[in-house]
């Protein structure tokens, strides 16, 4: 759940703001755990490459030794996207590769597993160049790369000053 979840509302024309957000940081390619944090129904309206369908809007949170944020990534309920479906279902263990299954999606939020993040590139509107990332992959557990635990550093534990103690 982000920060906003339990907070958040809509604001009136008149309400006071103050938040400024966090900056927005890419991690680095390579490979991480997830976990679903949070699962969304919606429709793909349509684009040039895919007809209009279901998609399931997710917020993964990724980590891994180096790194860890979040990542929004939409899964096309068609049949043109159905190797990435079995991906991730299979990735959080719904599934085993090969089998035919019934997408379950109230066991997503919460799921596990290990992804591959990339950096995608792109020009703005603007003009600007930006990048953002991606989930490339979903492992299958099976076959998943070891990745090592993001790890918080334990903080030092002060001393305690006393007057005359050197």
């Amino acid at each position: 759940m982000s920060e906003y979840d339990s907070m958040s509302r809509e604001f009136g024309w008149d309400d006071e703001i103050q938040h400024d957000g966090s900056a927005f940081q890419t991690l680095p390619e390579g490979d991480y755990h997830f976990t679903v944090k949070h699962f969304e129904r919606a429709r793909h309206s349509g684009s040039e490459k895919i007809p209009p369908c279901n998609k399931a809007i997710l917020t993964i949170s990724v980590r891994n030794a180096g790194a860890s944020g979040d990542v929004l990534t939409n899964l096309f309920l068609h049949s043109k996207f159905e190797w990435k479906l079995c991906q991730f279902f299979t990735a959080i263990g719904q599934r085993k590769r090969g089998e035919a299954m019934r997408m379950n999606w109230g066991q997503v939020p919460g799921a596990t597993g290990i992804c591959h993040i990339g950096v995608r590139k792109w020009t703005g509107s603007d003009g600007k160049e930006r990048e953002s990332n991606e989930i490339t992959e979903f492992y299958d557990p099976d076959d998943a790369p070891a990745v090592q635990e993001w790890t918080e550093l334990p903080q030092e534990k002060s001393t305690p000053w006393s007057t005359g103690n050197f």
